[in-house]
């Protein structure tokens, strides 16, 4: 009877224990998807002071095509360089995947603008990786690719 107990004692701490896990990973998962929208936003308005806040010293970016592997400065750089001027970022159909204190966004994103006076819209897939340093959340790493039409 005392065995019995205690299994089903340890049973419902378990499923308290579960239950607060996905509750840290959804809080986690809607603070890290509303960071992904700054990014967005602080790149296509250029605002390099935001982007530094949200990426990691040790962030590294690996271009559309994969030829390109950027540090933080090199990316923030680019962004304040670059000849296209970008007119909206827009990204879609994110996932998460919560592992601690690492976080792995994909996604799809849409991005419209102009290069050399003539419009471009790039469609892709990217992966973004979180880690938490002492109480924020930056990006450590990006990657995109883009897509066939």
């Amino acid at each position: 009877m005392i065995w019995v107990a205690m299994v089903s004692f340890g049973a419902t701490q378990l499923g308290s224990v579960a239950a607060q896990e996905r509750d840290r990973d959804d809080r986690i998962t809607a603070k890290i998807l509303s960071l992904e929208q700054l990014w967005n936003m602080a790149e296509v308005q250029k605002d390099i002071h935001s982007l530094n806040q949200l990426l990691s010293d040790k962030f590294i970016y690996v271009d559309i095509d994969g030829s390109l592997i950027k540090s933080k400065t090199e990316f923030l750089s680019s962004v304040t360089h670059r000849a296209e001027h970008i007119d909206s970022i827009r990204g879609e159909s994110m996932t998460t995947q919560v592992h601690g204190d690492t976080v792995v966004v994909t996604g799809i994103y849409h991005e419209k603008g102009t290069l050399n006076g003539k419009p471009y819209y790039h469609h892709g897939r990217f992966t973004d990786t979180w880690v938490k340093d002492g109480s924020a959340w930056l990006c450590a790493a990006s990657q995109s690719t883009l897509m066939q039409k």
